[in-house]
């Protein structure tokens, strides 16, 4: 483009061809590039990026009716995040997951004739009758769009990063070539600031799916030297899966990952949410903890936190090895740790390679009270300071000596929970897990939908 922006705003500022338009304002269209310029340099999240700068280009007197951007994600769980944009809904959004949708949708998009054909824009007027050159033309149609402008911006010559996007219209006489220029023009400056919000979130995002929420924001936050952290109080958690050596020698590998994800995705998920955080992922188990301060009624709501995490995770597993059994797959049993105390919260490891984890007595006494369930054949074992916190119906297995502890612990296990309490907790439990579902997308904006129930006993309960 070789027009300066001072020649460009002259060119929008001509009258449009259909009269009920109106003229853009050329100083409006500076303006929009000034204002991404200042969001390019206040981290301002892609969300309100994407929604501010689709109201400003309409304001400028750009007929635009809708509006659709999306973004190439690094991210565990979603290839991108789409935005669709209308002057009268606003913005929805849409996850784009790895495991999900049809790629013949893509093959047949305007946005895959960009990437085969290596062109950065596609532009097309919507005719009111005859074949679709494109399926998406049929539904811009019924939304009465005349005008189609598609556009494919890397985010550099070899980063799996980018956006690609639409520009449509319902003016008579579609895009005039001075709302093209201003909408390339604008389009540029959209580019570099969603470039900066995709680079922040994934910061984000991925310090998040490695270290974990707090020791992310931690992190983030400037926590990155050897030996930073700080003494917190917190109930912790140790899981463990059972015989797992022998299960990756009689399955193989990729039979074993595959055990081991629907084992932490049953077991750990109740525990990331809700105050608590895994710490964590060892081998075949995991640690979490949930921090609290000092006080009594912060250390009671922690633990009750975990031990209703606990009940949770209980019943999860036994829905999976439900499902395992009626595969034919073997059965998966566990073990889990429960106690309270002070943990040191910070960076160890090498100058140039450190790990976020917890450490301390506390960490160690947790993981040989998980090692006692083996001995004593129960799923959980508590310490006596774990329940004096929790409450709760326990059943008490006697005292025990931790190595590296000087004084025997009482360890409990809990009592199984009747039938109507059991449906409380699955009840819970899908409400909390809907609520997850919609976090995941919130690690990278708001507005996401919830999970559905999916739960054979809430199946009975909503009949």
């Amino acid at each position: 483009m070789t027009e300066t922006t001072t020649e460009i705003g002259a060119a929008v500022g001509l009258r449009t061809t259909n009269a009920g338009i109106g003229t853009v304002s050329a100083t409006l269209v500076d303006r929009v590039s000034s204002w991404l310029t200042q969001a390019a340099l206040s981290s301002m999240c892609l969300e309100d990026l994407v929604r501010g700068a689709c109201e400003r280009i309409s304001a400028a007197g750009v007929p635009i009716a809708r509006v659709h951007l999306s973004f190439a994600m690094l991210h565990p769980l979603y290839d991108a995040l789409g935005f669709t944009w209308r002057p009268q809904s606003g913005l929805t959004i849409q996850g784009y997951r790895h495991d999900a949708g049809s790629p013949e949708t893509f093959l047949l998009s305007p946005y895959y004739a960009l990437l085969s054909n290596n062109l950065s824009h596609l532009r097309r007027h919507i005719l009111l009758d005859g074949d679709a050159e494109f399926p998406v033309f049929e539904d811009l149609r019924k939304e009465g769009m005349t005008d189609y402008l598609a556009f494919l911006q890397p985010f550099g010559d070899k980063s799996v990063q980018g956006m690609m996007g639409s520009w449509s219209t319902r003016a008579k006489d579609g895009f005039t070539d001075p709302m093209i220029e201003a909408l390339l023009h604008i389009q540029n400056h959209l580019a570099v600031a969603a470039k900066m919000a995709v680079l922040d979130k994934l910061s984000n995002n991925m310090l998040t799916t490695y270290l974990g929420g707090d020791a992310g924001k931690r992190v983030l936050n400037g926590q990155i030297r050897r030996g930073d952290g700080e003494t917190i109080r917190a109930a912790l958690v140790m899981g463990d899966m059972r015989h797992s050596t022998m299960l990756a020698e009689k399955e193989g590998r990729q039979v074993y990952i595959d055990t081991l994800n629907d084992f932490f995705e049953a077991i750990a998920t109740p525990f990331n949410r809700h105050g608590g955080q895994i710490l964590s992922f060892l081998g075949d188990g995991f640690i979490a903890v949930y921090p609290c301060d000092r006080h009594r009624e912060p250390s009671q709501e922690a633990c009750r936190a975990a031990m209703s995490a606990v009940r949770q995770a209980q019943t999860r597993v036994e829905e999976l090895n439900q499902r395992r059994q009626k595969n034919k797959q073997s059965w998966i049993h566990y073990g889990i740790g429960l106690h309270v105390g002070n943990v040191m919260f910070g960076n160890v490891g090498l100058e140039e390679r450190l790990t976020f984890s917890a450490f301390g007595s506390a960490v160690n006494e947790v993981a040989r009270l998980q090692l006692l369930s083996k001995k004593f054949d129960s799923e959980v074992i508590a310490s006596q300071a774990f329940v004096n916190y929790s409450g709760g119906d326990w059943t008490t297995l006697g005292q025990e000596k931790l190595r590296g502890v000087r004084q025997k612990v009482t360890i409990l296990s809990p009592r199984p929970l009747g039938p109507e309490q059991r449906v409380e907790e699955v009840v819970e439990d899908l409400r909390r897990h809907a609520l997850s579902e919609a976090e995941r997308l919130i690690l990278l904006h708001r507005d996401a939908a919830a999970g559905k129930p999916s739960s054979p006993m809430l199946n009975k309960l909503m009949r």
